[in-house]
């Protein structure tokens, strides 16, 4: 807590990242169908007002996060930090070949990845194995595999993390204060980014679904979106 109070005390030597689904957005079926609640909108609208930056570091497209968060002002980082990383792009039609040979009926297609879910298959240790199958392949060629909550995502073979994304924006503006806050296992390499800053506060967001490792590493714990909302409304 006596982080925190040093990150509110002095909001503008400060940065807040904060992962999209599953922390502003509460986590749906599908992901098309998520939605960042009104009340979460002004509270962001408010602290891109107060803080030194204010971003979103998200497994989504920047673009596709940015009119799903609908607040100007805040700054965009997705696909787990490949966007920002300058050979990621290197490899987006090989990941476009992979994405149209795997045979999954519930594909998220990404510039820059492909994210196999399987929140709504009927039998979800089967889905497991099925894709299991998927991830290996993505290995044999080259690629990278990566589980997250009820999703197999595979990318492309460099070392681009949500971490990666929070040190560059943390060198950009050489801010030395930070909050991270996620739900998943990506969200641990946020964390991580966060050491060795003056102040550092870690939220999770915490779920039968998501890692426990991510409630032992935090120095919060929420357990769901609206949660959260009452975090940002005291920062």
């Amino acid at each position: 807590m006596d982080a925190l109070t040093l990150l509110t005390a002095e909001p503008q030597k400060a940065a807040l990242f904060l992962d999209v689904d599953g922390v502003l957005a509460p986590i749906v079926a599908r992901p098309q169908d998520a939605a960042v609640p009104q009340p979460t909108r002004r509270e962001l609208e408010r602290l891109a007002g107060l803080y030194g930056l204010v971003a979103c570091v998200t497994g989504r497209p920047a673009a596709e996060a940015r009119e799903l968060v609908g607040v100007d002002g805040l700054r965009y980082a997705g696909e787990h930090g490949l966007e920002l990383h300058p050979r990621a792009a290197e490899f987006a039609a090989r990941i476009g070949t992979f994405a149209e040979a795997a045979d999954w009926p519930d594909t998220e297609r990404k510039p820059l990845s492909i994210a196999f879910h399987y929140r709504r298959a009927d039998d979800r240790e089967a889905a497991r194995a099925t894709l299991e199958q998927i991830a290996r392949a993505a290995t044999a060629e080259g690629l990278r595999a990566r589980w997250g909550r009820l999703v197999l995502e595979v990318l492309p073979p460099v070392e681009a993390t949500k971490g990666s994304a929070v040190r560059q924006l943390l060198a950009e503006t050489g801010l030395r204060r930070g909050l991270y806050a996620g739900d998943d296992t990506t969200d641990l390499d946020g964390f991580a980014a966060l050491d060795g800053l003056d102040t550092a506060v870690r939220v999770a967001v915490v779920s039968d679904e998501g890692p426990q490792e991510l409630g032992a590493r935090a120095d919060l714990v929420v357990g769901s979106p609206e949660e959260f909302l009452e975090l940002l409304r005291r920062l």
